[in-house]
Order: structure tokens, then sequence, then C-alpha cells
């Protein structure tokens, strides 16, 4: 009898270290994947799968499309969600926080540094910033050229992405891109509703439980209701970088070049940073690895230095980890409900119209000036679609041709 209690002892000490050992391969493995993973969200959702599934094994091919299949539904940056999910598959709520750290660090580090690079130089209107405007230009290009395949390939849908970018277009407030995203999801619901369910996926083993889930569910909700209203009543600079940026990461559907209107909307008219500052640092973002989001890291920068970038980047990301470990556990069951297949259908319709309208205004009307700024434009597009060029190297291209343009 006297044995038992040193045999349980040791039992949940072997098990303590295994869960550690098992949130530092986390945390080794997502770094190496932060430091190489180039090429955006897709490519991430590849090096995942090879490094995660084929490799590592920690899941399988089934789980792992139902993992992306959740963060393809979710607003937020879909491939950083993937690999939060898969951390907390592995080492629970702690593996999925190692998991973005590693990722997401290298990027946050760069994106920084630019910003500081920029402001203490002051090389805003160099011609080689000028070249990364004009290399957005092209990235944004195809981005809605490889959304429009895949997420509006018929005509009702088609149509809902163009009288999106009309609406978002032509009615510039603050709330038009939640109104053009909540009337696509109804008209979603109205036309998709019946479309034939895919077979679903095996159910994830996540240690997470329902009522925690619930409570995630329930911050996620009550922030993105309240920090509105604590943002007038409390007037405070922290407090409104907070907001716009959590709400930013709250309500993208697309994740990754989605993302641009809406914080485009939050810091430019503001004055937070300036057009040119802003579109500088989105071609910066395409030339580092890792996820699109850190561009919020660089905002913050330029808008409130160092302190401004560490809320900006816990601001966008935040939603990510809520609604990840808030949906997680339900998720088989929501993915049989014809009503959120249909309204899915409709909301990523509605993204590819957001990102056409973002194409137009900023991204063209910032960077294309000339007619030899929308040659180099055309050039680094050819590059980048028919070329297959990764797009670092592109953005590297752009910063060179914008440099000779500005020599001419």
């Amino acid at each position: 009898m006297d044995i038992e209690p040193d045999r349980v002892s040791g039992a949940e000490s072997e098990k303590t270290d295994r869960s550690g050992n098992r949130m530092l391969e986390v945390l080794a493995v997502s770094f190496k994947l932060g430091l190489t993973s180039f090429g955006g969200p897709v490519a991430h959702l590849g090096y995942f799968r090879e490094e995660y599934v084929k490799k590592r094994k920690w899941l399988d091919e089934r789980s792992y499309a139902e993992l992306v299949a959740l963060c393809q539904f979710l607003p937020g940056p879909a491939s950083s969600q993937v690999g939060i999910g898969i951390g907390m598959v592995r080492a629970g709520l702690g593996g999925g926080l190692l998991a973005w750290i590693g990722f997401t660090l290298p990027s946050i580090v760069l994106m920084i540094a630019f910003a500081f690079f920029l402001r203490a130089f002051d090389i805003g209107g160099s011609s080689w910033i000028h070249g990364l405007k004009i290399a957005a230009v092209a990235i944004v290009a195809q981005a809605v050229l490889g959304m429009g395949r895949s997420l509006a390939p018929d005509r009702a849908r088609a149509a809902i992405a163009v009288l999106s970018a009309c609406g978002v277009l032509l009615l510039q407030t603050a709330f038009s891109q939640i109104a053009v995203i909540a009337a696509a999801a109804i008209i979603g619901i109205l036309l998709y509703r019946n479309k034939e369910a895919e077979q679903t996926p095996l159910e994830l083993p996540i240690p997470i439980s329902r009522k925690f889930a619930a409570l995630c569910l329930a911050l996620f909700f009550s922030l993105l209701i309240l920090l509105p209203v604590l943002r007038f009543a409390l007037p405070s600079d922290s407090l409104t970088l907070f907001d716009g940026f959590y709400r930013s990461g709250a309500l993208v559907f697309g994740g990754g070049h989605v993302v641009l209107p809406l914080l485009e909307r939050e810091v430019v008219p503001s004055g937070l940073v300036s057009a040119a500052d802003f579109l500088a640092g989105y071609g910066a973002v395409q030339a580092v690895p890792g996820p699109l989001f850190t561009f919020a890291s660089y905002l913050g920068a330029v808008a409130g230095g160092f302190q401004g970038a560490l809320i900006a980047t816990a601001a966008i990301f935040l939603p990510a980890f809520l609604l990840i470990a808030g949906t997680l556990p339900f998720w088989e069951s929501l993915r049989r409900s014809p009503h959120v297949r249909g309204a899915l259908s409709g909301v990523n319709a509605a993204v590819v119209g957001i990102l056409l309208a973002a194409l137009y205004d900023p991204v063209w009307t910032s960077a294309v000036r000339s007619s030899a700024d929308f040659a180099l434009a055309a050039i680094l597009f050819l590059l980048l679609v028919f070329w297959k060029l990764p797009p670092w190297l592109v953005v590297a291209v752009g910063a060179a041709g914008g440099w000779l343009l500005g020599l001419l």
C-alpha cells in the first residue's frame, strides 16, 4: 500500500515530463517553419502537411483536412490557425501558444525592424520603396485572380463578388465591409443551403472541453462588442489601436491579403500611418517568411513604436486563438449544418469582392502613377502568375525595378 503514492507520483511526473517535451518539440518545429515558410497561406499549408502529417505523423490526412476546413471557415489568419490547432492537438493550449510563437516570431521581428529602419532613415519616398508598392499591385492582383477562381466559380458567386466590391467602394464607412459580409452570408444561405454536404471527416482529438470552448467564444464576441464602447468611453491611444486591430483580426474572412482593406481603414484615414508607409510595409511583408498578418506588427511600430507593435500584434492574433479554441470541439456538428455551408459560400464570394476593391483603392491608386509604373506592375504580375516565381523574389525584383525607374 505504501508504494501506491510513489507510483502515482511517478506516473504524474512522467506525464508532466512528456507534456513538457511535447511543448518544446512544438516550439522547435514551428520555429523552423517560421524561418523557412515563404509564399503565403496556401504555401504554408503545404509546409505544414509535409512537416506535421507526412514527416512527424502528429495527425493523419483526414484530421489535417478537417483542421484546414475549419480554419478556412473561420475569420482570421487561416495558416496561423492551422498551426495553432496542430499545437493544441499535440500539446494542449500551451502547445497552441508555442506553435504560434515559433511560427510568427521571425516575421514579427523582421517587420518591426523594417518599420524602425523606415522611420530612422526617412526612406518613405525612395524609389525602391515605390517599387515595393508596385509589387503589392501584382501580388494583390494574383490573389484576386486565384481566389476568384476557387471562391466565385459560378455566375451567382461572381455577381456577389462584383456587387461586394461596388458596395465597399461606393459606401466607404466603418461598417460597410461588415454589412457586405452579412448580406453575402444571407444570400449564400438562400442560394446554397441545399448544396450537397461533403463527407464528414474524422473527429480531431482536441484536449479542450466544450465548457472552456464556450468561454472562449463568449470572450471573442464580448471583446468585439465592448472594445468599441470602451474606446469612446475611455479615450486612449493604446485602446484605440487594440480595438482597431482586434476588429480586423476578428472580421477578416479569407486571411492573408484580405486583411489589407480592413487595416487600411483603421490606420490610414486616422493618420496613424501614411498611405505611402502602409503600402511600403505591405510590399515588404511579402518578402519575409511566416504569416502575412505580421503586417500588423509593422503598422503598430510605425504608429506607436515598440509598444504599438506589441499591442497591434497581440490584438490581431487574439481572435485567432479564441476562435480556434472555441470552435474545435463543436466543428463536427457545425459542418453538418446546410445553413452554415450556404453562408460560407456567400461570404467567400464577398471576400473576393472586398479584395478586388482593395486592389483598386488603395493599392492601385497609390502605386501606379505613370505608364512606367504600369509596365513594371505588368512584368511583376507575369513573373508571379505565369513564371511562378516565389513572392519574395518578385518583391526583390519590384524594389530593384523601382530603383531603376527612379534613375530615368
